[in-house]
């Protein structure tokens, strides 16, 4: 992987430490398998660059981000006739449960059965909004 630009030394997707982890590179973002899988696969596609969040990262970074989403997806469909749905996230900020302050999107591969009620997807980040 190359320099990250304003790389922070303890940010855990700068540096060497994500090198080993890269799954698949386009332009400006690389992917790497998230270290506490939702579901089996669970991917996260973050820009090579060190910045805060989806809304600083460059127009250029989440176009990138995008095209790898979808290379991703159809990768996963096409060898993973299991999957059925996926969920696309972006948390923001500490308080929408952003723990790694590195913009980074999760790819979240989705099988029939895997949750017993999926309805509601990312509305369960607030449990009682969930259900409708």
């Amino acid at each position: 992987m190359t320099n990250h630009d304003n790389s922070q030394t303890d940010c855990p997707f700068c540096g060497k430490g994500v090198e080993g982890r890269i799954v698949k590179e386009y332009g400006t973002v690389i992917a790497v398998r998230d270290k506490y899988p939702v579901t089996a696969y669970h991917t996260l596609v973050l820009p090579r660059r060190h910045t805060a969040d989806f809304f600083t990262m460059t127009p250029e970074e989440r176009r990138d981000a995008e095209a790898l989403i979808l290379r991703l997806k159809d990768e996963i469909l096409k060898h993973d006739h299991s999957v059925v749905g996926f969920n696309v996230g972006i948390n923001c900020g500490e308080a929408a449960g952003q723990t790694i302050m590195h913009a980074h999107v999760h790819l979240i591969h989705r099988r029939l059965g895997d949750t017993l009620n999926p309805r509601g997807g990312f509305r369960g980040v607030i449990p009682d909004k969930m259900a409708y």
